[in-house]
């Protein structure tokens, strides 16, 4: 968007105080609008009823878990408004590109695109017209599978967002290998992939140990950076049935987001009449950005601290020291580097008082079964993977592993983001059952590492990747350096797009571009062995089968794995043990492949893929069975308190940025430029500030300011036209929208070991632009 048309949203923006609670007829409010919006039919409309069932289909929207017994409406806001999208009215043809150049597209805003409906047919990008062109199925794939044959086999990429399901993720991964790489970047290394990393190396598992049952067990919960009410409402039902048996909710978070304050259910007639409220969190405490690991460094302290009070009393002691000699190993280096951490430091990095802390550890020290929450405020700094070993060390001082409510919930984003990486989504060779491929499909498996999302960034800058193969996702809105990558993404040889609805990945595209519509995972799948079903994983590591109910948008629209197999078949010499149309005809087929590929997790898949509630894989910490280098669990000493070292000598006008997602949005789709939540109307383009900060760099509300990053590597990063909204927020911070702001995260600004994008730590300088403000 031109800086022009950021000055005109921003100007459009109206500020409203914002004390609903998360939930509540506002959230109802929110549904009915968006399905009059999109024109979906009333028969379409009940598809909600059957949405989460275990005899319907799976939210194509966040990954949280499905109960076995759900509640009679087992959709959220945001869920409802990700079927409203999907299963829309509005469609795309050949006129609208007819009406419409790409290059005229591209200044459409995100929310504008998507808008437009359902993409309906193939398309393939014209240059002499600069419009998308009609094309045939097969030509499309005899055209995509030439020009990959033609290129470097270690110089494509193969990206995945979290919306396939287990079955495509399976061929996808499958096509990648035996085409020559492990180029699988996908949307995990952009969110969890700190928690793969972290919690693999300190617990022996990449995902977290809880489950829904958990919930119901547990006796006290701490959050840290998630915001419940805009990414997982659903969670909110286990929330409120936690605070009704006396549960306390402690909340670490720089900004008070309104689902972790209260909740009115949207369920109960009773709440919605007499507007009665469940006050969520019990403690509330603001951290800074990066805080993290210097607040779960003070809470650790102020725990050894109660234990040396107990031992020195000769009464119980606080740690289980048990657990602690049995289970775990590292513990009296992590408490020599607890004691010796100062106060002081603890304090400054974290923005919390001693007294803070010490009455959050208190809480802890006297609950018995103790589960944190966490989201990508945690996982996306610099430190994102210390931050995960913190959580654990936390969690390990008095045993909150593997036992009936406790234990670690990293709460993933999209809906089977979790479920591709079970069945080979990785780009690391070391994770991939490469072995078990080459005996199942006779080929040699590449054993070279592939490029995650930061690596495959840095070839496509470098001009060395010569195609982009995505399967669903908004990559390039998606990523940092959005500048460069823009520029350089145009230079790409060949970008396949594999999608619902149009998104800026279309209009900013290769020198070859396909666009290759697919069928939702709501619709109908009909194919040579009648309607077909798919299967997801949620965040507690269970198995859900789908079954797509809506009628198709149009006749002409193919599967992921149709589109996949096209792409294969187009690409692949032919390969006698795997039958990529026997597999579109029948996923079944697909599911006894991926059971013979992974017995221990997928046996009698057939069987137990209806389970009401889903089958759990194996997760040895859930039994204290730890799969890690000295068969225990680790206690890990932290490098720094700081959340981003890359501000050492920082620029004492800097302020630290971390971006958020609106109530109105699901990761780079946008349903509305309002976030209710917020009191934000009319416009994406604010910057949310503390009215110190406001103060010290003499700034009023609504006027409308430059963002830049202070890096000294020679890149301009800037956003322009972003107006103040005076908030509640660490002084110190400011907070703006994804994606939005991703123009300032440079490319190498992520964390250490996981390559994830430090969007939550941002050193910025704010600079007034030269007139305008916002009403």
């Amino acid at each position: 968007m031109s800086d022009d048309r950021k000055r005109q949203s921003a100007k459009a923006v109206s500020i409203e105080p914002a004390t609903m609670p998360a939930g509540g007829w506002g959230s109802v409010s929110e549904v009915t609008h968006i399905l009059l919006d999109q024109h979906v039919a009333g028969k379409d409309s009940r598809l909600l009823m059957r949405q989460n069932k275990p005899d319907g289909f799976a939210c194509v929207s966040c990954a949280w878990a499905k109960p076995a017994n759900p509640h009679p409406f087992e959709f959220c806001e945001s869920g409802a408004k990700a079927t409203a999208w999907e299963t829309t009215s509005r469609a795309i043809g050949a006129d609208f590109f007819e009406r419409h150049t790409v290059t005229a597209l591209e200044s459409w805003s995100d929310h504008d695109l998507e808008d437009q409906g359902r993409l309906t047919e193939p398309l393939r990008w014209d240059a002499a017209s600069d419009k998308y062109r009609p094309v045939a199925w097969d030509t499309a794939f005899a055209e995509i599978g030439a020009a990959l044959r033609a290129c470097q086999r270690d110089q494509v990429v193969f990206y995945s967002s979290g919306r396939a399901s287990l079955e495509t993720s399976y061929m996808y991964q499958l096509l990648a290998r035996m085409y020559g790489n492990n180029n699988l970047p996908d949307s995990s290394n952009m969110c969890h992939e700190s928690t793969s990393v972290g919690l693999k190396k300190t617990i022996g598992v990449p995902v977290g140990t809880v489950t829904l049952d958990d919930f119901e067990k547990t006796d006290c919960i701490f959050f840290f950076g998630q915001n419940v009410g805009v990414n997982s409402p659903r969670m909110l039902h286990q929330l409120q049935e936690a605070r009704r048996r006396g549960v306390p909710i402690i909340t670490f978070n720089p900004l008070r987001e309104r689902g972790l304050v209260s909740f009115t259910n949207p369920q109960s007639p009773l709440e919605m009449l007499t507007g009665s409220e469940t006050a969520i969190s019990t403690q509330y405490h603001q951290l800074k950005a990066g805080g993290d690991t210097a607040a779960l460094m003070g809470l650790c302290k102020a725990i050894l601290a109660r234990d040396d009070a107990a031992v020195a009393a000769g009464g119980q002691r606080v740690l289980d020291m048990p657990f602690l000699h049995e289970h775990t190993d590292g513990f009296d280096d992590f408490a020599a580097a607890v004691r010796a951490c100062p106060w002081q430091d603890i304090e400054r990095e974290a923005g919390l008082l001693r007294e803070a802390l010490e009455l959050a550890a208190d809480v802890y020290c006297n609950s018995s079964a103790v589960m944190a929450v966490y989201g990508m405020g945690v996982t996306q700094h610099r430190n994102g993977v210390q931050n995960v070993a913190m959580i654990v060390n936390l969690l390990l001082m008095r045993g909150n592993i593997g036992k009936p409510g406790a234990g670690v919930c990293p709460v993933r984003g999209h809906s089977n983001v979790q479920g591709q990486r079970t069945v080979g989504i990785t780009e690391k060779p070391e994770l991939a059952p490469l072995d078990k491929l080459k005996v199942q499909y006779g080929f040699e498996p590449p054993r070279k590492p592939g490029m995650n999302t930061v690596e495959a960034c840095e070839g496509i800058l470098a001009r060395r990747v010569q195609a982009y193969i995505g399967l669903g996702g908004n990559f390039i809105r998606a990523v940092p350096e959005t500048a460069m990558m823009e520029a350089a993404w145009r230079e790409l040889p060949l970008t396949v797009q594999v999608s619902t609805k149009l998104n800026r990945n279309h209009v900013i595209h290769g020198k070859a571009s396909y666009i290759l519509p697919c069928l939702g995972r709501i619709e109908v799948d009909r194919q040579a062995g009648g309607a077909q079903s798919v299967t997801i994983e949620d965040s507690t590591a269970c198995m859900h089968g789908s079954r797509g109910l809506a009628e198709p948008a149009a006749p002409g629209l193919l599967s992921e794995p149709a589109i996949v197999a096209g792409i294969a078949k187009a690409t692949l010499d032919a390969n006698p043990r795997v039958d990529w149309d026997g597999w579109v005809a029948d996923y079944a087929r697909v599911r006894a492949a991926i059971a013979e590929t992974f017995p221990e997790i997928f046996h009698d898949f057939e069987a137990r893929m209806w389970t009401p509630g889903g089958f759990r894989k194996p997760l040895a910490a859930a039994q204290r069975i730890w799969k890690t280098e000295s068969g225990k669990a680790g206690f890990t000493v932290p490098d720094t308190l700081q959340g981003d070292p890359d501000t050492a000598g920082r620029d004492p006008d800097a302020l630290t940025l971390f971006t958020v997602r609106s109530d109105g949005q699901f990761n780079t789709t946008i349903y509305s430029n309002d976030d209710r939540f917020r009191g934000v109307k009319g416009s994406r383009m604010v910057l949310f500030m503390a009215r110190a900060d406001m103060a010290r760099h003499a700034l009023s509300a609504g006027e409308l300011v430059t963002l830049r990053t202070p890096s000294d590597d020679g890149v301009a990063r800037r956003v322009a036209g972003l107006a103040v909204v005076p908030y509640d927020i660490p002084e110190g911070c400011v907070a703006g929208y994804f994606p939005e702001c991703n123009p300032l995260i440079p490319l190498w600004h992520h964390a250490k070991e996981s390559k994830v994008p430090a969007a939550k730590s941002i050193d910025v300088l704010v600079e007034r632009m030269a007139s305008g403000s916002a009403s």
